[in-house]
């Protein structure tokens, strides 16, 4: 049967690197044994969203009124109805009872032994030896312990013994309850471009619906069918050894899966293809079968988890296969954990940053502790914009430059100079030292300062001019 998986806290640390085996219909199976009835409700209205059921096969697959099969009013099948009631009383706590736990446990011995044994040819075709049978059959009835790998039995033997348990259950393994479903998702077909159904089979529609029929069976019908429709799997894989196809199979299970009991096959004539037709279906696609849609698992962990209302697949906007995830649902959580993660990543930087500032502004004034700072105002954008630094920038140091090399790439270099001014509108201003700004200051141009660097040299000259005139005046008088 399905269990329900169970969490604990391991403290060993040697299983903590063990993988996590994690059940993703965990809150499925705790919605359906807790709550039955929310269940129940949840299942069958995303059923009716699939296949069209009218109120009397409504209320039947609700268990609210007694299922009207084919062939019910006739004097015969009620006949070998009554037969068949008083055969099964004779029988023991396995052939002819209902299904429980103790009947499965005892033929999971037959399915366990064939699937060791799936290369016979003609396995569930031909039939195996009735004394042998017997035998087995009055084992598993009393519970006593069986050695099927002893060589005793034949694996035609236990395949026979098996179609003998299912054909004497009360009713079949898919119940009484689910038939006019299945006879509905047979229908179910593709849609052409105009809106008009096709011969097509819509196989990802009749999945789903399978899917959800197989979550509101019993718990023993479901745990014996997903059993059996594995073994039929796995047989059918190996049809070039056995010789037994899916359709092969079906035509042999068929009648004690979905048949109604009691019926002949005149009740069903016209629908013993669709039968036929699904359990062969059922069996190719087995793997898929006992997996509850991504919305089924979704408003079952939202019941527990959170506090939104159920809702059905249309609601969520997923795809008819019911096969991907909620990507709508993925990207907003993921995309709200990234915003979070990103907030919170950028107040611990500007945290840390903060924290190293105020601890490189607490060290004592070095070169070190200046350059540091200067790293910090290169990269003020990295703090918080409304953040201010309590501190200035330390003072640039200035180059002393001469003044004749002033004038002469102030002389020099002018056109190269307004050419520049006239390319950058925000130039950056040049450092020159205390004395060329004082003397800036009082010329207040270049221009002046040439003029009246000129000026003073003019002097000097006529003042030399001067002087050698005295001296050769004074020269020539002493000669006379």
């Amino acid at each position: 049967s399905d269990a329900i998986c169970s969490f604990v806290i391991c403290n060993d640390s040697s299983l903590r690197s063990q993988p996590i085996i994690f059940n993703p219909d965990f809150f499925v199976e705790k919605l359906r044994h807790e709550k039955p009835e929310v269940f129940t409700e949840l299942v069958v209205s995303n059923i009716t969203r699939l296949i069209d059921l009218p109120g009397a096969e409504l209320a039947q697959l609700m268990g609210e009124e007694d299922p009207k099969l084919p062939g019910a009013n006739s004097t015969a099948s009620g006949f070998f109805r009554s037969l068949m009631s008083l055969k099964r009383k004779e029988k023991g706590v396995v052939f002819g009872s209902p299904l429980t736990e103790e009947g499965i446990a005892q033929v999971s011995q037959l399915i366990e032994y064939l699937h060791k044994n799936l290369r016979a040819e003609g396995l569930f075709r031909v039939p195996g030896n009735s004394i042998r049978q017997q035998i087995l059959k009055d084992a598993l009835n009393s519970g006593t312990d069986i050695d099927l790998d002893s060589g005793e039995f034949h694996s035609n033997d236990v395949a026979t013994l098996l179609k003998m348990f299912l054909g004497e259950l009360p009713e079949p393994l898919l119940t009484h309850k689910h038939f006019h479903a299945h006879l509905k998702i047979a229908d179910l077909t593709l849609f052409d471009e105009k809106g008009n159904k096709t011969s097509t089979p819509d196989k990802e529609r009749q999945i789903e619906a399978l899917q959800l029929l197989f979550l509101i069976l019993p718990a023993p019908n479901r745990s014996l069918l997903k059993l059996l429709l594995d073994l039929l799997y796995q047989t059918a894989k190996k049809q070039d050894k056995n010789k037994m196809s899916a359709h092969n199979l079906a035509l042999m299970f068929a009648p004690h899966i979905l048949w109604p009991r009691n019926v002949s096959t005149n009740d069903l004539q016209e629908n013993i293809t669709k039968l036929n037709n699904g359990v062969t279906f059922m069996i190719k696609h087995s793997q898929k079968l006992f997996k509850a849609p991504a919305y089924i698992r979704e408003c079952a962990r939202l019941h527990y988890l959170g506090s939104r209302a159920h809702t059905s697949k249309d609601d969520l906007d997923l795809l008819t296969s019911g096969s991907k995830e909620l990507q709508p649902l993925k990207s907003q959580k993921r995309s709200r954990l990234d915003t979070c993660h990103q907030e919170e990543t950028q107040q611990r930087t500007e945290e840390a940053l903060k924290e190293l500032f105020r601890h490189v502004n607490n060290m004592p004034d070095s070169a070190k502790k200046k350059k540091l700072i200067r790293q910090f105002n290169k990269h003020r954008t990295a703090l918080t914009p409304g953040s201010e630094v309590p501190t200035s920038p330390a003072p640039r140091r200035t180059r002393s430059r001469s003044f004749s090399g002033l004038i002469k790439r102030k002389v020099l270099g002018t056109p190269v100079i307004l050419e520049r001014k006239s390319r950058d509108t925000t130039p950056e201003p040049e450092r020159i030292s205390k004395e060329n700004v004082h003397l800036l200051q009082k010329c207040g141009s270049p221009a002046h300062m040439c003029q009246a660097k000129l000026k003073s040299l003019e002097g000097r000259k006529e003042e030399s001019c001067r002087r050698m005139r005295t001296r050769l005046l004074s020269k020539d008088s002493s000669s006379l």
